[in-house]
């Protein structure tokens, strides 16, 4: 289990559930709290110098405004910081916030490893969230709506070179010949097929003209 973890959360009390229910579940020797994103980041780089890193951050999403100068006021600009520190951190979300597209931003754009919605089961879900991160594993929680696990996709470099002979124009029929011709397995038309089909179901994509659209659109390719 990880030995050391970072919470950044503005509200006191629930700092204070937070570490009290992770303790008793998990018995994890070092957590450690922070009220701003800026003292959170301030933490984590000294740690990295320091050569005795955290294991995960576990970050709210908004942070209530004060009379505090800050330069990091949200937990998405907490994770942009830590990344650049410390690029392989596990990083948890644990927020009010229950919108879909929001959260499955987070997952494909800053690479979070699990969100958990506060709430009723909140404090439970998220030493599950724990568990899971531990073994490599991502973590949303039950009750929202969209699947983010499922849409946390990823071009592969077979996709990539479909893609590619698309964009240039070249059919599907074409594509299998040219991989036969390079020796490149899978290489049939209906591997083929079904690989195009499923990136059109993925990206929600009409043709493969609206398809490479989106994809260049959203920096896939």
């Amino acid at each position: 289990m990880f030995k050391k973890i970072l919470i950044a959360e503005d509200f006191q009390d629930t700092n204070r559930g937070i570490v009290d229910a992770i303790q008793s579940k998990l018995h994890i020797p070092i957590i450690q709290e922070e009220l701003y994103c800026d003292k959170a980041y301030n933490r984590l780089k000294l740690a990295h110098i320091q050569k005795e890193p955290y294991d995960l951050l576990i970050t709210d999403f908004y942070f209530k405004k004060d009379h505090v100068e800050r330069k990091l006021a949200s937990g998405q600009e907490l994770i942009k910081a830590a990344r650049s520190v410390q690029p392989n951190l596990k990083i948890i979300v644990n927020s009010m916030v229950d919108n879909p597209a929001t959260i499955n931003a987070l997952f494909k754009e800053e690479n979070i490893n699990a969100y958990v919605c506060k709430g009723r089961n909140g404090l439970t879900e998220l030493v599950n969230a724990i568990q899971e991160v531990y073994h490599n594993r991502t973590f949303v929680s039950p009750h929202v709506s969209l699947n983010v696990t499922d849409n946390v996709f990823e071009l592969d470099e077979f996709d990539l070179m479909i893609l590619k002979d698309l964009a240039d124009g070249l059919t599907k029929k074409e594509i299998s010949e040219k991989l036969k011709q390079q020796n490149i397995t899978p290489n049939s038309e209906s591997t083929i097929d079904k690989k195009v089909s499923r990136l059109f179901d993925e990206f929600g994509a009409k043709n493969t003209h609206h398809l490479i659209a989106k994809l260049v659109r959203e920096g896939k390719i």
